[in-house]
């Protein structure tokens, strides 16, 4: 039975655009244990491309600590997940690409996502305001 990998993704922008990064972390969903936490900072971005960030950096990592892992996504965007699960346009270039980049990460691997109210998400958004405070990345 594949292991079961939980990624609870964030992203944020200070102006929108302005200074952003974006937060994730890896939980093991049978033991609820945090196996990584990240940080990756965007620069000058939308919130929209800091929330796909966070969930980019996130899933990576979670495919690095177990490839035939299956990887369950929760945020608090609807819109990142209304956009992977297919149901909703992407018209933003920026957000476009990045969705391009996030479908080729999980083609064919077994990753669902779920969204969740901003009050369940306070530790990803924790590591996404950790980020844009240091203006820089961590634990990538």
């Amino acid at each position: 039975m594949a292991r079961k990998l939980v990624v609870e993704a964030d992203g944020g922008s200070r102006g929108n655009p302005g200074v952003a990064a974006g937060g994730s972390l890896v939980i093991d969903a049978a033991t609820g244990e945090i196996i990584a936490e990240l940080g990756a900072y965007v620069g000058i971005a939308t919130n929209n491309v800091a929330e796909y960030t966070g969930m980019l950096e996130g899933v990576r990592r979670a495919l690095t600590i177990d490839p035939n892992a299956e990887i369950h996504v929760r945020m608090d965007s609807k819109l990142v997940v209304e956009q992977m699960a297919g149901r909703w346009k992407i018209k933003h270039p920026d957000m476009q690409k990045l969705a391009v980049e996030a479908r080729s990460l999980i083609a064919g691997r077994p990753v669902t996502f779920e969204w969740i109210p901003r009050a369940e998400n306070s530790r990803a958004d924790a590591l996404a305001n950790r980020s844009m405070d240091m203006k820089q990345s961590f634990g990538l």
